[in-house]
């Protein structure tokens, strides 16, 4: 039987059929599930990419498309539901697909019952985008079927990323330095302590900071961020010191955005990926990381709770932005080529 894959994503809460496309404004959910759709397809895969209305969407889109695997991208199909679309669509292997570690993970209160719930049906298997998670998966599944063998529920799936590369010439001679914290504005996804960073880089340069973030999209209790970051740089306007609050945009002209920085931070203190990092490293950007980023340079990462770790990598990054740029590229290269492999024999075999 030819393998067919189908991909299905949850349509955005506040669609709008006038500002946004049929599948929604670009997110990092949809970038990453398109990523993949389009790698499969080029490696002799057939696969598709839907957005559901809801839960009840399912069935037509799986009997529109007929595929042998369905990956649900993140957890939003309430497992009751299985019950009927695993009687609808019996020779259906189910692919439920995680895109977070267990600190942010902890943040979705329904995630370990889902989880658990997932793994009463026979023919649905989770499919994990990092090495950690997929151990603590494990755990809880060994614990919780501890004389049963469930290896075969849980799949390593990592995330893939074109390698499509450009270069930029560093810019050191303005009086301003544009600093990207992109992202949805969440807790763990540390924007205060990166903007007290970068302030301290900035006046160590003897430079105005303009402090570049995503706004439209707050989660996960993150309304306090955004609010301190207002306050921060309200009173720090005098100085020459903005926060500059950027509206999310289709993908290419995210990418624009992307390409006008001269730095970018992410700094973050849980990732499975960091989609906006490989975003900033293939427009030529020289990014400050965490080691929580797999593919990130440990030469220019520093830790999240330290400010002036931080500051003292963007030192470093502003010193040597090629190195920067050239030691990420080519470990994204690697990671993603590995993720090519391990997702062609997935399906394949």
């Amino acid at each position: 039987m030819t393998t067919r894959v189908l991909f299905i994503l949850k349509r955005r809460e506040d669609y709008n059929p006038i500002k946004h496309s049929p599948k929604g404004l670009s997110t990092g959910l949809f970038n990453s599930a398109n990523f993949m759709n389009e790698m499969l397809n080029q490696s002799g895969i057939e696969s598709e990419i839907e957005v559901a209305i809801d839960n009840n969407d399912i069935d037509r889109l799986v009997t529109k498309h007929k595929p042998t695997h369905v990956i649900i991208e993140a957890l939003w199909v309430v497992p009751s539901k299985f019950s009927v679309l695993t009687r609808l669509h019996p020779a259906v292997k189910w692919i439920i697909r995680i895109h977070s570690e267990m600190p942010f993970m902890a943040g979705e209160g329904m995630a370990m019952d889902w989880i658990g719930e997932y793994f009463n049906f026979s023919n649905i298997v989770l499919g994990i985008n990092a090495p950690r998670m997929t151990s603590e998966i494990d755990a809880y599944l060994t614990a919780k079927y501890s004389n049963r063998n469930y290896s075969d529920k849980i799949v390593y799936l990592p995330n893939f990323y074109p390698q499509q590369y450009k270069q930029k010439q560093y810019q050191d001679n303005k009086y301003w330095i544009d600093v990207a914290c992109f992202g949805a504005v969440r807790p763990l996804k540390n924007h205060m302590l990166q903007a007290v960073a970068a302030l301290k880089f900035a006046r160590r340069m003897k430079k105005q900071l303009r402090f570049h973030i995503n706004v439209g999209r707050i989660e996960m209790k993150g309304d306090p961020v955004l609010n301190n970051l207002r306050g921060f740089f309200q009173h720090l306007a005098d100085q020459g010191h903005q926060l500059i609050g950027h509206e999310w945009t289709p993908r290419e002209q995210f990418l624009e955005l992307c390409a006008s920085m001269d730095m970018g931070l992410q700094c973050n203190f849980s990732e499975t990926f960091n989609i906006v990092s490989a975003d900033l490293i293939s427009q030529g950007v020289p990014v400050v990381g965490s080691s929580e980023i797999p593919w990130s340079t440990g030469l220019f990462n520093a830790r999240p709770a330290e400010s002036d770790e931080i500051a003292n990598a963007m030192i470093r990054t502003h010193l040597f932005p090629s190195t920067n740029v050239w030691l990420n590229q080519r470990n994204l290269t690697k990671y993603t080529n590995n993720t090519h492999k391990i997702w062609v024999d997935y399906f394949k075999d």
